[in-house]
C-alpha cells in the first residue's frame, strides 16, 4: 500500500503546509513515518499545526486509497 500512496504524500503534505502558512524545509518518506523539518510562523501553535497535518493527511490518504468521500467512522488505516 505504501508504494501506491507514496507519490501522493508529497503533494498532500505541501498543500496542507501551505494552508497554515508554513514551509517544508526537509522531509523523508519511510513506510512507518514521515519526518519533516517545517518552518512555522509564531502566530500558529506548533501542536496545532502538527495535529492539522496528521489529521488532514490521514483523511486525504484514506479518500485516495479507500475510494470513499466521507464517513470514516470506525475505520483504521
Amino acid at each position: 500500500m505504501f508504494g501506491q500512496i507514496r507519490g501522493h504524500l508529497g503533494k498532500i503534505s505541501h498543500n496542507l503546509v501551505r494552508q497554515k502558512e508554513c514551509q517544508i524545509l526537509e522531509g523523508h518518506l519511510f513506510p512507518d513515518r514521515v519526518p519533516m523539518c517545517i518552518t512555522i510562523p509564531p502566530k500558529h501553535p506548533v501542536a496545532s499545526v502538527i495535529g492539522f497535518l496528521k489529521g488532514k493527511s490521514e483523511i486525504a490518504v484514506a479518500r485516495q486509497s479507500g475510494g470513499k468521500e466521507r464517513n470514516f467512522t470506525g475505520e483504521h488505516l
